[in-house]
């Protein structure tokens, strides 16, 4: 795959100062992303130059601190960059997503010397984190065996998989309901990915299932636990642990109107260059971006579009008023993102299937070509929106609006 012509390439020896250059960064990322997408997305192969151009373009380090050589950003950027990003291709926008939620993941959970740790050295290393973190599956055991703990078993679903330098881990502890987490080096023997990933959309994002076979973590690894006087081994939560789940909702609501804004601007791209209009009309129009059927639907789509970016932004908004005294968080404080997210998703969802299925009204029969690949938007949205019942969004919406419940910690709430 090649990304860039002779002399095209941009500038990426600098790092960007402002939030907005980061974003038109990611901006950049995607033009490139975007040029093949329908063609790597049909090849279907591992998308290591495409992670490649993430940490070209410095984007990977966006989250770190940085006097550690991060990008020292918040999450407010974290989430319009992966929105561009899945506008030139929804798979890698999801990549980037979950690395940002993973990179993370030590801020949630872990203690303040792993903190420092993980970032510095994932900051001076350029990771790219996977993750092979599913709550419903239970079949990841771990064992305590010579002071070290050891992971064995399988994740149906991963992210990154292959492409990622340091997998996320989760397991519960045998014998108990405690779950833990570490991060570890992806390049190893006992983690093997099968490749199974073969769904209808969203097909570069190695999200196939893990096999972990007796991966060895030290205790000083466990995150988050902290040695007791008797010799053991203790967690202790906190409830900013809980906002890892209102954040990676998050991150998919931004991918999915990534996806949709690339939808509506490749279709209203063909639009004006390839659909004709109807010669058989009443009010007969020259060309088909005059017809008003054409303007009607592309205005609805875009104001739809527009709405839910504006309820995107608004809980990104909520979750830097949280990430200020994340020490100090509220239940109310968390629950009450928690609802507004929720409502971001459901919105998002809702906007981009529409769009991913009604751009073919406004560009026509020959659109349908697999050529065109326009089936790619819809694909991607509709594969992902399945992660979990957007119903229950609904309802917890709903239950709020009646009552004033605020939904209650859980790994999908």
């Amino acid at each position: 795959m090649t990304k860039e012509a002779p002399g095209t390439a941009p500038d990426w020896s600098q790092r960007p100062q402002t939030a907005d250059a980061w974003v038109r960064r990611a901006h950049e990322v995607a033009a490139l992303l975007a040029e093949d997408a329908v063609e790597r997305d049909r090849a279907g192969q591992t998308p290591y130059e495409e992670v490649q151009l993430l940490k070209d373009a410095g984007l990977v380090t966006l989250l770190a601190p940085a006097e550690y050589g991060g990008g020292g950003q918040d999450w407010t950027t974290a989430y319009r960059v992966i929105r561009a990003v899945a506008a030139g291709d929804g798979s890698i926008g999801q990549l980037i997503g979950y690395h940002y939620l993973w990179a993370w993941a030590a801020r949630l959970v872990a203690t303040p010397e792993q903190i420092e740790a993980v970032e510095r050295q994932a900051a001076q290393e350029n990771w790219f984190f996977g993750g092979a973190v599913n709550p419903r599956d239970d079949d990841l055991v771990i064992r305590e065996e010579d002071g070290e703990l050891v992971f064995t078993g399988k994740k149906t679903f991963s992210t990154g998989g292959k492409v990622s330098n340091v997998t996320v881990l989760e397991g519960i502890l045998e014998g108990t309901d405690d779950h833990v987490f570490a991060i570890v080096p992806t390049d190893q023997d006992g983690i093997t990915f099968p490749g199974d990933w073969d769904n209808l959309g969203q097909r570069l994002t190695e999200s196939g299932s893990a096999l972990i076979e007796g991966v060895r973590v030290p205790w000083a690894a466990a995150a988050g636990y902290t040695e007791t006087a008797d010799g053991g081994h203790e967690f202790v939560p906190r409830i900013y642990n809980t906002l890892n789940v209102p954040l990676i909702q998050l991150v998919f609501t931004n991918f999915y109107l990534g996806i949709a804004e690339g939808a509506l601007t490749r279709a209203a791209a063909y639009t004006v260059a390839h659909t004709r209009a109807w010669p058989y009309a009443a009010d007969r129009k020259d060309r088909g971006v005059d017809e008003f059927y054409v303007q009607e639907a592309y205005g609805d789509l875009r104001s739809k579009l527009w709405a839910a970016e504006a309820l995107a932004e608004r809980a990104a908004a909520q979750i830097e008023a949280i990430n200020a005294h994340a020490d100090s968080v509220t239940p109310e404080e968390r629950g009450e993102a928690a609802v507004v997210i929720a409502a971001a998703k459901q919105t998002a969802i809702d906007a981009g299937l529409e769009i991913g299925t009604r751009i073919f009204e406004v560009t026509g029969a020959r659109a349908s070509a697999n050529a065109v690949g326009l089936d790619l938007y819809w694909r991607n949205i509709r594969t992902h929106s399945l992660h979990d019942p957007v119903a229950h969004k609904r309802a917890e919406v709903g239950r709020y609006a009646l009552t004033g419940e605020l939904p209650a910690p859980t790994w999908y709430t």
